[in-house]
């Protein structure tokens, strides 16, 4: 885990390595300072050498500013080291995601991965500063100053070895048992973000059926989660704070007891005693330092696991050894396909999908919820692989082809339109982002969206919220119609994406369709019999298999699902079978 964190370090393992330098010198500057206190003690002030006080005064000031300018140093390279290194992580995360297959991004919650985004990643960078910094100065402050200490007093210098081995256990103890409990907080973090992120996205529904009330008990009870796990997790940690102080009084009891002793019988100055108080403070402060450098590790340690899985995580889809990087036309062919989403052959969403499309073609899909149709289409693109059998596209295995390559030759408009904050002409380009405005426009004109977008106050320069709050339904439908468009497909697939438009614009739509791209293999998948009845051929699904194929004509003399979906919207709208 060190290690692969390690290669994110990159371009800031300067800073890394010269932070360490100046924290070594800023501490050598500080431990000569009690010597030269003992100087000006011993033989200025005891001596009336008034001339020597003033000398060694400057002296001290002097390396005092040394001392401080080392500590600045360290301060600004050790920010630049840290902040860097969690900008490299966050980076090298975030595009893992972007590879990630749909199979990949169902393992990890949302929620899950914005924690680790955000909150590990933060957890890492101020340990990482600590460890660069603290960590370093505190190991060489404890052991100059008690070296410093056994060269003016041995036998005092004992009381300091033995409250560093005490402390040391104490430490040791009250770490180890806070980790774990530090590993579940995380977990709960996820949590916890998942309430906001579930609450702020639905923010419109909560308040139309008046579930204030319940959402803020959902989120009282995650929050609640993580603060007693905090709590659980603290009570250990503060045990610290006793721990140290009980010590540092113990050793200001026995320095000022033997040190008193040492003065009478002449084996000890005051200035002498004076530094190991000095030097007392700095091991002290050493300690605590060490144990603070401890707490941050141990919570970084579990942010860290964190953060490899999600950079350790390969797609599970991945280009063979020699891709093909062209689809020449958008024929589609299933062959025996099966397919789960837990690779599992005994929890099939498909079972035994065989059927053929030609190039141009338009294809309708219909069938009851839970019929896995979006499973189905999203084979063709190849967001998820088969369990067995194959998928092929222009006579060729989805699976031989150069995965960019084929999803820039299929267009897919997902049952959840997402928009994107930015113009509208802005995100009408990420279908295409070289888009001329008249092919913009001309987009726009096949998916009915040219009506509505001429009629708002910037037309295609006014801004879309994030999501697409600030449009309908039914504009945001049209709309990521306009942007598949633009992408000049070889396939085009609609997952329910005119669910949300009356039939009139359907109909248009649809008529759109054949004019203007005749050549492009067409998929609907539809609730409404209206939008799929004029289609080349119609698949009907249940259950995951295919329960039959035809026109809209033979359906309905030989299919009893297609035919029972048929009589029920033609009641549902009051039209005479005859």
């Amino acid at each position: 885990m060190i290690k692969k964190l390690a290669g994110y370090i990159g371009e800031y393992k300067k800073d890394s390595i010269i932070t360490p330098i100046f924290i070594a010198l800023e501490v050598i500057m500080e431990v000569i300072i009690p010597l030269l206190m003992a100087k000006i003690v011993d033989n200025g002030v005891e001596k009336g050498n008034m001339r020597l006080v003033t000398l060694i005064g400057i002296i001290t000031l002097i390396i005092a500013f040394i001392s401080l300018m080392f500590g600045a140093l360290a301060g600004k390279t050790g920010a630049s080291a840290s902040t860097g290194f969690a900008k490299n992580l966050r980076r090298a995360m975030f595009y893992n995601i972007q590879d990630f297959s749909f199979q990949n991004i169902d393992k990890y919650s949302t929620s899950g991965l914005i924690t680790r985004l955000t909150t590990d990643v933060t957890n890492v960078q101020n340990a990482y500063l600590m460890i660069i910094r603290t960590l370093v100065r505190a190991p060489f402050m404890l052991i100059s100053a008690m070296l410093m200490s056994f060269y003016i007093n041995f036998k005092m210098a004992l009381i300091f070895l033995g409250a560093t081995i005490f402390l040391g256990f104490a430490l040791y103890s009250i770490i180890s048992r806070a980790y774990p409990i530090f590993e579940n907080v995380f977990k709960k973090y996820d949590e916890l973000n998942a309430s906001v992120q579930e609450n702020l996205t639905g923010i419109r529904v909560v308040k139309a059926y008046v579930r204030e009330e319940h959402e803020v008990s959902k989120f009282h009870k995650a929050s609640k989660n993580l603060y007693d796990n905090f709590i659980k997790a603290e009570k250990l940690i503060i045990l610290n704070a006793p721990v140290m102080q009980f010590t540092m009084y113990t050793i200001i009891i026995l320095f000022s007891w033997f040190g008193a002793k040492f003065i009478l019988s002449n084996n000890m100055t005051t200035g002498e005693l004076m530094s190991l108080f000095a030097y007392a403070g700095n091991i002290l402060m050493s300690l605590m330092m060490m144990s603070m450098v401890l707490v941050m590790v141990t919570m970084a340690k579990s942010s860290a696991e964190r953060i490899v899985e999600v950079l350790e995580e390969d797609s599970t889809l991945k280009n063979g050894e020699n891709p093909i990087y062209e689809v020449k036309d958008g024929s589609i062919e299933f062959s025996n396909v099966d397919f789960s989403y837990s690779n599992d052959k005994e929890k099939l969403s498909l079972q035994n999908i065989n059927f053929k499309i030609k190039s141009g073609e338009t294809i309708g899909i219909i069938g009851g919820t839970g019929s896995s149709k979006t499973s189905l289409v999203q084979l063709i693109p190849r967001l998820y692989d088969v369990t067995s059998g194959s998928v092929k596209v222009s006579g060729i295995d989805v699976r031989n082809y150069d995965i960019e390559t084929l999803r820039n030759a299929v267009s897919m408009v997902l049952q959840k339109n997402v928009l994107f904050s930015g113009t509208i002409k802005e995100n009408l380009r990420w279908g295409n982002k070289d888009a001329t405005d008249e092919e913009i426009i001309k987009a726009c004109e096949a998916a009915q969206a040219t009506e509505f977008i001429e009629n708002l106050p910037d037309k295609y320069d006014t801004y879309i919220e994030q999501g697409g709050t600030n449009v309908s339904g039914g504009q945001k439908q049209r709309l990521t119609i306009a942007r598949a468009l633009l992408k000049n497909p070889k396939i085009l697939i609609l997952d329910d994406s005119t669910s949300a438009v009356d039939t009139k614009t359907d109909s248009l739509i649809r008529k759109a369709f054949k004019e203007s791209i005749p050549n492009v293999t067409k998929i609907i998948i539809a609730q409404r019999i209206s939008s799929v009845e004029d289609a080349d051929k119609i698949i009907v699904l249940n259950d995951g298999m295919i329960d039959g194929i035809g026109t809209h004509e033979e359906l309905l003399k030989n299919n009893e699902i297609y035919k029972d979906v048929y009589r029920g919207q033609v009641k549902g709208a009051g039209i005479s079978e005859n």
